[in-house]
């Protein structure tokens, strides 16, 4: 009987992060996949991301919705935690999958270890300045098996007392989808999208939970730094944390300007192609520090949210404050392109490297009780 594996998202961005994965092993036809979508998914304000899943033609989606109309962090943690209890009671699977930072795949964890399930952390060991840091370290604690984006992600985690045998080098899984061979072409986005602009910005900001009491003060310094810009830009919905209706409610104030479009959410792969020929990106979105220095394009990074996070040429850090976006503004727009690693974030061959874990059987051997693992002092 083959093993079962659960692949757990919540977000647009993790499923970004998680889709070649899921493609790669379903197509292999040795494992038996299931994919437990929830969170913003199943959240009509944020686009309904679950139908992006079912248009990847992945088999197995299992639908909950651990939503409720006050957003409040931990009770979506609680309410997943339950769901997903439940699904893994009924299909008792073999290896969870769960990615980042963000409250479901804590959850994901948690059931797991509990229930002494192998639990597969992806992207543990990095480093930011939000609520989503200890999030993070909190799943690679729960989790077994950590497939690292580089080697400076590895030495975190071996700070946090892993054994280096259950750390696995497996670069960042976008970078699977984000060859230009591979995308759409940009024509054939913009018409879908129905986006008219010839040059454009893309723009998102998602709100910092650490910082609530500044979040409608600082979406307003953000709105009025890219008015002021006069530039186009392709404006996406923050992700549903706390403060994320503030920040939606703001944007109504942009509703009917001819040079800003905006959508709850877009097709991964569609924006990779997006962001590849924009002029470049804004906000606070880890995709400005991921995968936009991948296609040379500038970054104007706002506020504390990437904190600590990758520093290249590309990147400009600024402040929550009008005049000083409007500075990271003039500087991406002037910004020639620098040489940067390519590889910083891994080969594009992620899906490649983790089959190979799957089929090695090294990663069925790890123990499920874990050892802390002390550094010599």
């Amino acid at each position: 009987m083959s093993r079962r594996i659960v692949f757990l998202t919540g977000t647009r961005a993790d499923f970004g992060k998680l889709k070649s994965l899921i493609k790669i092993v379903q197509r292999s036809g040795r494992y038996e996949v299931h994919v437990f979508a929830t969170g913003m998914h199943l959240n009509p304000k944020f686009g309904m991301t679950v139908n992006e899943i079912y248009k990847s033609r992945i088999s197995n989606i299992y639908e909950f919705n651990n939503h409720d109309n006050i957003g409040l962090m931990d009770r979506m943690l609680a309410k997943t935690i339950d769901g997903f209890s439940h699904f893994v009671a009924e299909i008792e699977p073999d290896l969870i999958v769960v990615h980042g930072d963000r409250s479901e795949a804590l959850a994901g964890a948690i059931v797991g270890s509990l229930n002494n399930i192998l639990v597969a952390h992806v992207e543990g060991g990095e480093i930011s300045g939000a609520i989503d840091e200890m999030i993070r370290h909190s799943v690679t604690k729960m989790a077994h098996i950590h497939l690292v984006v580089n080697e400076r992600a590895k030495k975190r985690l071996l700070q946090l007392g892993e054994q280096e045998s259950s750390i696995f080098l497996l670069g960042s899984p976008d970078m699977d989808l984000m060859n230009p061979k591979k995308l759409s072409g940009i024509n054939e986005v913009k018409s879908y999208y129905n986006i008219d602009f010839e040059h454009y910005a893309l723009a998102m900001y998602h709100p910092v939970t650490t910082e609530l009491k500044m979040i409608q003060e600082n979406i307003r310094h953000f709105i009025n730094a890219i008015l002021v810009s006069g530039k186009n830009y392709v404006l996406i919905y923050p992700n549903n944390d706390m403060g994320s209706m503030e920040i939606i409610n703001e944007y109504k104030r942009l509703d009917g300007m001819s040079q800003i479009k905006i959508f709850p959410s877009i097709r991964f792969e569609f924006f990779l192609s997006l962001l590849r020929h924009s002029e470049f990106i804004i906000g606070n979105s880890s995709s400005g520090i991921m995968e936009a220095p991948y296609y040379g394009v500038p970054t104007v990074d706002i506020g504390s949210r990437q904190k600590n996070r990758a520093k290249l040429q590309s990147i400009y850090h600024c402040a929550n404050e009008k005049e000083t976006i409007l500075d990271g503004i003039d500087w991406a727009l002037s910004y020639k392109g620098e040489e940067i690693e390519k590889h910083y974030f891994g080969e594009g061959k992620s899906d490649v490297t983790f089959l190979q874990l799957l089929d090695s059987g090294c990663i069925w051997k790890i123990s499920h009780q874990k050892q802390f693992q002390e550094l010599a002092l």
